[in-house]
């Protein structure tokens, strides 16, 4: 079948975020939507150039749309089902049509070649007629590369890079995209595969789907297989292990915040930011969950990426670096993408990398303190490295710095920070007391006491009870709710419930979940930005965490619960709620937001503080 269907240009308008499914190797990611269609992918690797640029731009910019053939007036048909298979990162959807019913299967192989995108499109019932409409522009669509056949292969070239296209069905080029009409009845299995390769290089080798499909699922059964928690929220929390190993760059170790750029905090806003980088701060916590359900190994390449790109010059640590260490992540504006849903600028690289955010050392001080604690084989100079940080923070803790929200306006003395900067000389401390290191243990038990003393003389409003974001300063900072969780005060302080009851009165929004910090009133401005932002997901969860913490364990699962229910149909979440709009905002799917629910969900298993 063949030209019964008239080619449009207006494929495919953009979904809502949520609407995204996520495919991806360990090295890259892609996002699918529910119309079959591909609207983000960098190739190489995350932080690569995009070929499909769609999601933050239009139509023009690239996208793969696969999915039933429909008329030239209408919006492609979206899956009236999709899922996971089992508990893996293969995606299966599924349209009902008037002529039948059809599946596609996409998914990314676990790869040491070349990446590769592959889609199986199987007939269920009936004769389903299907197209396959692929636009690659690459350089984040500004560039149309040269497509031509080589040997019978569809290649598009464009500079040093080559994606290569492979399917049985007979393809065809019209207005500056690849097109195939095809027909499936029952038991129908077509391929397609996209392979990516350096230019100068030869072809790559011919994929083999079915055999790639096979071992995909393997890939990913023997992994969820390791893990060690079998409590009443299993399927959420495996499914949030699989994305946190999905955003680890797998020849690195390295684990991306999100495997997107610009996906806006509030839609319409500035506030976009390129995530795909290694946060210290994200990729600790995100070790802290991977080894409480029992995933060490990733523990252990994620310390040995540490320990190379902080290499000999820790004085001069970065909250961020690329996936493979790298230190200049120059920040720069896409201006010929008009941005998703007209939220620009699009931005890539980012300008924070080189903030001093002195809570990052607490972050990565107690996620070495973990992997030592939990038995992960010991690295001399892990340690080494961990003495050379306090060594820092003896001369810098009492500075303002940028705080974990990485402010762009003036520097600030954060509560957070102090109290994490306390963490970093408190884990030390205990690796120390356990004969596996040597340090000044009085000089630092010391400073540990100067720490904790003048975050509660300083960072404590006793009018108000309640911790306060800065020094001097009135309002508050869901980042205060890590303070119980982190030993810096037991549960039952005052100090501590005060600050509970005061975030949930002042930063709570209607729906009950948690905002970051105030973005009007006495300190606005704090973070230098223009506009508003959504409920932040990962304080809410900080917020169940300190209800269990305190004994409201109804309060806290009901809340957790309320958490749940708001990620998408296949268990994703991004960085932030709109409580107005009832969507989801920021980058997708976001780390930050996954690490959490996993937490979350052990400690209300330990407590009994489920239903059922």
């Amino acid at each position: 079948m063949r030209g019964d269907v008239a080619v449009r240009l207006e494929l495919h308008v953009a979904g809502r975020i949520e609407d995204y499914a996520l495919i991806g190797d360990m090295q890259t990611a892609a996002l699918v939507c529910r119309d079959g269609t591909v609207d983000w992918l960098c190739l190489p690797r995350f932080d690569s150039h995009a070929v499909f640029a769609g999601l933050l731009g239009t139509e023009e910019h690239g996208f793969w749309r696969l999915g039933p053939a429909h008329a030239a007036d209408a919006e492609p048909p979206t899956a009236v089902r999709r899922r996971y298979r089992g508990d893996s990162l293969i995606l299966e959807s599924e349209w009902d049509t008037s002529r039948g019913t059809v599946r596609v299967t996409d998914f990314m192989p676990p790869r040491d070649g070349a990446p590769q995108l592959i889609r199986i499109v199987e007939g269920v019932t009936g004769r389903v007629p299907m197209r396959s409409a692929l636009r690659m522009r690459f350089s984040y669509g500004r560039v149309v590369p040269w497509v031509h056949k080589h040997e019978g292969r569809t290649v598009a070239v464009a500079g040093p890079d080559s994606v290569w296209f492979d399917t049985e069905c007979e393809t065809y080029g019209k207005a500056l995209t690849t097109y195939s009409d095809f027909t499936v009845a029952p038991g129908d299995r077509i391929a397609f595969t996209i392979s990516w390769e350096p230019s100068h290089k030869q072809p790559p080798a011919l994929p083999e789907p079915e055999a790639s499909l096979e071992a995909t699922e393997e890939f990913w059964r023997e992994w969820v297989d390791q893990c060690t928690y079998h409590g009443p929220y299993r399927e959420a929390v495996v499914r949030s292990l699989i994305t946190l190993k999905a955003l680890t760059y797998g020849p690195t170790g390295g684990i991306v915040a999100a495997p997107t750029t610009s996906l806006p905090e509030e839609i319409g806003g500035v506030r976009n930011w390129d995530y795909r980088y290694t946060w210290l701060r994200d990729a600790a916590i995100t070790l802290s969950s991977l080894l409480r359900t029992g995933y060490r190994e990733e523990a252990r390449a994620w310390r040995e990426w540490l320990l190379r790109a902080v290499a000999g010059d820790p004085e001069n640590l970065q909250i961020m670096y690329g996936i493979a260490g790298e230190r200049e992540l120059g920040e720069a504006e896409l201006d010929w993408l008009p941005g998703y849903e007209n939220s620009g600028p699009v931005r890539v690289g980012n300008g924070a990398a080189h903030q001093l955010q002195l809570d990052v050392y607490g972050e990565v001080t107690e996620a070495l303190h973990l992997a030592h604690m939990t038995g992960l084989a010991r690295n001399d100079y892990a340690s080494l490295l961990q003495l050379k940080l306090i060594r820092y923070l003896e001369d810098h803790w009492d500075e303002p710095d940028e705080g974990i929200w990485e402010v762009r306006g003036p520097r600030r003395h954060f509560v957070h920070s102090k109290v994490m900067a306390w963490v970093a000389v408190d884990r030390t401390i205990k690796l120390i007391e356990s004969g596996d290191a040597d340090g000044p243990l009085e000089k630092w038990r010391e400073l540990r006491d100067d720490i904790h003393r003048d975050v509660c003389e300083k960072g404590y409003d006793k009018e108000r009870n309640t911790f306060t974001q800065s020094y001097g300063s009135k309002e508050l900072d869901a980042s205060l709710l890590l303070i119980p969780q982190m030993g810096f005060l037991p549960p039952d302080d005052k100090r501590v419930i005060g600050t509970i009851e005061a975030i949930q009165r002042e930063l709570s929004t209607s729906d009950g979940f948690i905002l970051r910090y105030p973005t009007s009133g006495e300190d606005a401005g704090v973070d230098g930005l223009e506009g508003d932002e959504g409920a932040f997901l990962a304080c809410s969860f900080w917020m169940a965490d300190d209800l269990a913490m305190i004994g409201r364990v109804d309060e806290a699962r009901k809340l957790f619960e309320k958490l749940l229910a708001l990620r998408n149909d296949l268990g994703l979440l991004a960085e932030e709620w709109d409580p107005v709009l009832q969507r989801q905002v920021g980058n997708f799917p976001q780390a930050f937001s996954h690490v959490p629910l996993i937490d979350t969900a052990l400690r209300l298993t330990a407590s009994g503080a489920y239903g059922g």
